[in-house]
């Protein structure tokens, strides 16, 4: 007995023995057939760690949850690689199992299921590395038996005693001792690494501008590949903080100062993460799917990516806007960053309107300041509303104007203007009005509007309730103001006077004015003093209804002598202006004086002219009365005469014509409408930017229809020939007049001795009724040729006039030109002209 038993246990180690020198040869044999490796040495590490691996898997006990049946594992095969499109290799297949199968007796398989299921399980088992493995012999199973699963066919039962698991375990044990750094170790240096600090093996590689695995560890690309996609997030980091540090050295300014805070909060915020991760990372956990002795680090290079998915996104609109801002402060600042806020993400808008809160809060808080209080507290330059030193009476128009880059693009430029207009708006009243009324007007404002004076009443995202403050504030904010105009400075008063006094509206104080001070400014202008100008002004005053107006009105009108030549005379230089005070100076500037000017030198000539032939009415009349008492005379002497008489006449009425309907139609058609327009805009204006349109608007359309636009240059040329040619007409009219007079005198007295002392004028009617005779023949033809030469060149200017008028824009000119020819006299005169 004992005998065979020692033969039986020498049988048994020669079976193990013979097998294990057999799966020592299908080692080799299969590892020669690999490229790589054509003459494997039975000593290196390589093979002896595949040998291992080999006889692990034919100890193991992977039993499957059916009956052994060769048959049916093969038909499953078979059918598999047909539907799979492989019907040569089912064909193949089926073929060589036939052979496989039919074979028995000394050097067959046995157990043929049990190696085919062998074959099959590990020519299916995707989770062991393919270098590690027999590669030859997982690519002939592969090739014959197909690399996909059996869709259900075969289940592998659970193994009761863990030694799949242990098995697993030994090979990660295996790929662990490939691999010189071990997983935790990578997961520390990506946290050291996101925090922008060098770990060990994870370095910041200034050659790829990121965060790497070192090249002198043996590390697999996967693993590399994950450790810089996480790494990235340090590399954000580093420039986030970077533009923090470089921020606190310059002058950002408050919006600046409120982007660093707001980015220092989500960095807070994200220290807060790391700490959380690194605390994970030092206290293991245990695992479900791990063994239930067994434990690990809850942190891996994939649960990371998991952790690091949002604040990546942060990060990485933090860096952009990082990038964006470097240049840009204020109001643009925030308009670039709020662009980035349009994003259909929820996670990166609700992170946008975070942060947006947080920076647009000083920008919101000028806006308060400057709408309500009118305080531009701006010391960076960073609001869109800029101001500038300036005169008092420039304040409105030029103290303060928008700066459009610094305009944030959520706030529109209408929003905009009206923000400008309100804080200007106060400020006018409170430096030029001196009135603090408009505080009350603010206060009710913000309690119409729902807010607060008080700071942080509004902030980003509630477009809607800055609106409504803005409007609310700049509706009473503006009545305030428009009231103070008109009832405390009396504005409407003042535009009154300027139009009845510079305008010549007020017409008895103009006829006076013109009846006292005509013979003075006839004088040459070097001989003329304003001192004596004023008290004839102020004689006009007091001898018209000007002497009812207000005081205050009338210590405004003044003299101006314009500045003058040698041979200029009183007309030429004669003026009036009107004083404007503070607050009405910025209505009145200097360039709208000067306007009024213009008007006044223009209507001043025109009524000169006016003036000048009511002058040879009143001269003309008592004359032609007397006419008989010329009886005397030689009838050709006397004819001459009647005819000199009543060319002076027909001359005289065609330019009254001519001066009537034009001054009709200036203070009328032009001057009058014009106001009447004025008074309903004023009574519309909203504001003081409406009010004063208006009254731009107003002064224009008297400029332009009075033909003292640039682009009437021509017309007023000609118009102004047509006055000097008036005055020269009452010039020669007064000649033919005086002497027509002292005829009439010398022929009532025919024996009256000639006086020596006489001037030579009147001379010739001294030397008796023969000579008078002849001298009033030729006095009376050279009155009639220097008339008959006035009335021609009257005749071509009014021509010339009248041919202009029709080109003109204005519409009141063309019905000018039906005033002055609604006979059409002139235009048959025109036509006879041309066809002659």
């Amino acid at each position: 007995m004992k005998n065979e038993e020692e033969e039986r246990v020498v049988m048994e180690e020669d079976d193990h023995q013979k097998a294990s020198d057999l799966v020592h040869e299908l080692v080799l044999r299969l590892l020669s057939q690999n490229p790589q490796t054509p003459n494997p040495d039975p000593t290196s590490p390589t093979f002896l760690k595949t040998l291992r691996f080999a006889h692990r898997i034919l100890r193991s006990r992977l039993t499957p949850s059916v009956s052994p049946d060769a048959s049916a594992i093969a038909e499953s095969l078979k059918r598999r690689l047909a539907t799979q499109g492989k019907s040569s290799d089912a064909l193949a297949f089926a073929d060589l199992f036939a052979k496989f199968a039919s074979k028995t007796g000394p050097g067959s398989v046995n157990n043929k299921w049990s190696l085919l299921y062998l074959l099959r399980i590990v020519s299916e088992d995707n989770k062991l590395d393919s270098s590690l493995l027999l590669p030859n012999l997982n690519a002939a199973v592969s090739s014959s038996l197909g690399n996909k699963k059996t869709n259900g066919v075969l289940l592998v039962s659970k193994d009761p005693e863990n030694l799949r698991d242990v098995a697993f375990r030994e090979y990660a044990n295996l790929i662990k001792e490939e691999n010189e750094v071990t997983e935790e170790v990578l997961v520390r240096d990506v946290l050291y690494a996101c925090q922008g600090i060098d770990g060990k093996y994870v370095k910041f590689n200034s050659e790829i501008d990121g965060y790497a695995v070192v090249d002198y560890i043996n590390t697999p690309r996967a693993t590399r590949t994950m450790v810089r996609t996480l790494s990235e997030l340090g590399w954000l980091f580093k420039k986030v903080k970077s533009f923090i540090s470089e921020s606190m050295d310059e002058d950002v300014g408050t919006v600046g100062q409120a982007f660093c805070a707001a980015l220092q909060d989500e960095l807070s915020d994200y220290y807060k993460l790391l700490a959380v991760l690194e605390a994970q990372g030092m206290n293991p956990i245990p695992l479900v799917s791990e063994s239930a002795g067994g434990s690990s680090s809850y942190l891996s290079l994939r649960r990371l990516s998991v952790w690091f998915a949002e604040p990546k996104v942060k990060m990485r609109l933090m860096a952009v806007l990082v990038d964006k801002c470097r240049v840009l402060r204020g109001g643009a600042m925030a308009g670039a960053i709020h662009l980035h806020a349009q994003h259909g993400d929820p996670l990166v808008h609700d992170f946008m309107m975070s942060l947006l809160r947080c920076v647009c809060s000083p920008l919101f808080e000028m806006v308060r300041s400057w709408v309500l209080e009118g305080e531009l507290e701006d010391s960076f330059g960073e609001f869109f509303v800029v101001s500038h030193p300036v005169k008092v009476d420039l304040l409105w128009r030029e103290g303060y104007n928008l700066h459009h880059g610094m305009l944030p693009s959520f706030i529109s430029p209408s929003l905009a203007q009206r923000i400008l207009r309100t804080g200007k708006s106060i400020n006018f009243l409170r430096v030029c009005c001196d009135d603090h009324g408009w505080a009350d007007a603010a206060s009710e404002a913000a309690a119409a509007s729902g807010t607060t004076t008080r700071r942080g009443g509004i902030g980003y995202g509630e477009t809607d309730a800055l609106e409504h403050l803005v409007a609310e504030a700049a509706k009473r904010i503006d009545k305030r103001l428009l009231d103070v105009l008109y009832e405390r400075y009396k504005f409407k008063e003042h535009c009154l006077a300027i139009k009845r006094y510079l305008l010549l509206g007020q017409g008895d104080f103009v006829q006076y004015l013109m009846d006292i001070v005509g013979p003075k400014l006839s004088e040459p202008a070097n001989n003329i003093s304003s001192f004596e100008l004023a008290g004839f002004l102020e004689a006009a005053v007091r001898a018209s209804n000007a002497q009812y107006d207000d005081r205050d009105v009338l210590d405004r009108l003044k003299v101006k002598m314009m500045p003058h030549g040698s041979g200029d005379r009183g007309w030429d230089v004669f003026s009036l202006e009107y004083e404007a005070r503070a607050p009405l100076d910025t209505v009145f500037t200097e360039s709208v004086l000067s306007k009024y000017l213009r008007v006044f030198n223009f209507l001043w000539r025109l009524k000169r002219v006016e003036h000048a032939l009511i002058g040879i009415w009143k001269t003309m009349k008592p004359n032609c009365i007397t006419s008989n008492s010329f009886a005397k005379l030689q009838s050709s002497v006397k004819l001459q005469l009647l005819s000199a008489l009543r060319r002076c006449q027909v001359l005289w009425n065609e330019m009254n014509h001519f001066v009537t309907n034009f001054q009709y139609y200036i203070m009328f058609e032009v001057l009058e409408v014009s106001w009447c327009n004025f008074a309903k805009e004023m009574e519309a204006a909203k504001d003081l930017d409406d009010l004063l349109a208006a009254h731009e608007k107003y002064l224009n359309s008297i400029v332009g229809k009075s033909l003292l636009g640039e682009e009437s240059q021509t017309i007023r040329k000609s118009l102004f020939v047509l006055f000097e040619l008036i005055l020269r007409f009452r010039s020669h009219a007064d000649r033919l007049y005086e002497g027509i007079y002292e005829l009439q005198i010398r022929t009532k007295e025919p024996g009256r001795e000639r006086n020596k002392t006489q001037d030579s004028s009147s001379s010739w009617i001294s030397e008796g009724r023969k000579a008078i005779t002849q001298r009033a023949g030729e006095f009376l033809q050279s009155m009639s040729q220097d008339m008959d030469s006035i009335a021609k060149e009257y005749t071509t200017s009014l021509d010339a006039f009248l041919s202009l008028l029709p080109l003109q824009q204005s519409v009141d000119l063309k019905f000018l030109f039906f005033r002055l020819d609604f006979t059409e006299f002139y235009s048959r005169l025109h036509s006879k002209g041309r066809e002659s």
